[in-house]
C-alpha cells in the first residue's frame, strides 16, 4: 500500500510498469448504527374536512385570530423558509404540494376555492393534515462489526 496515496500499488505482471489500484473497502471495526424512517399513511382524502376545527384546539385559535402566524408555522412544518408565507399564492402553491406530497384526492380548482374563500379553515386543516401525516415510526438498528 502506498503511504501516501492511500492505493494499493501492483505489479505488472511483465514486471516494467506499476498500476494503482483505488481502495474499494475501509476498515469495518465499530459500531454502526442505520435509522429507518416510515410514513405510515398516504392516500386517499384529507383526513379532517375542512369545517372539523374543534379537534384541535390551539390551531383552530391561532387560524381565527392569527391566520398568518399558522402560515408561518405551515411553512416551517411543509420544510420552506419561514418568509414564504410572505409571497402571493404560496398558501395555494403549499396546498397544492402537501395535496401532491401525500396523494390527497382533488383539483388545482378545488385547492384555489378553499384558499381563496375560506383561507382560516383551510390552513387549519393543512396544519392538521402535515400533524397527522407526519407522525412517523422510526426504528434505529444497530449493528457491531468484528474483524476475524
Amino acid at each position: 500500500m502506498d503511504p501516501l496515496g492511500g492505493k494499493d500499488i501492483e505489479a505488472n505482471p511483465t514486471g516494467r510498469e506499476e498500476m494503482q489500484l483505488p481502495v474499494l473497502t475501509q476498515p469495518g471495526l465499530g459500531e454502526t448504527t442505520t435509522t429507518v424512517t416510515t410514513i405510515s399513511q398516504t392516500g386517499g382524502d384529507w383526513s379532517t374536512g375542512l369545517f372539523e376545527v374543534c379537534g384541535d384546539t390551539s390551531t383552530c385559535l391561532m387560524g381565527a385570530f392569527v391566520p398568518c402566524c399558522l402560515d408561518l408555522s405551515l411553512a416551517h412544518q411543509y420544510g420552506e423558509c419561514m418568509c414564504l408565507p410572505l409571497l402571493p399564492g404560496s398558501t395555494f402553491a403549499m396546498r397544492v404540494g402537501i395535496r401532491e406530497r401525500f396523494k390527497i384526492r382533488g383539483s388545482v380548482c378545488e385547492d384555489w376555492t378553499t384558499v381563496y374563500c375560506c383561507y382560516p379553515l383551510a390552513l387549519c386543516q393543512m396544519i392538521r393534515e402535515m400533524k397527522k401525516r407526519l407522525k412517523t415510526q422510526i426504528y434505529t438498528i444497530s449493528t457491531t462489526l468484528e474483524s476475524s
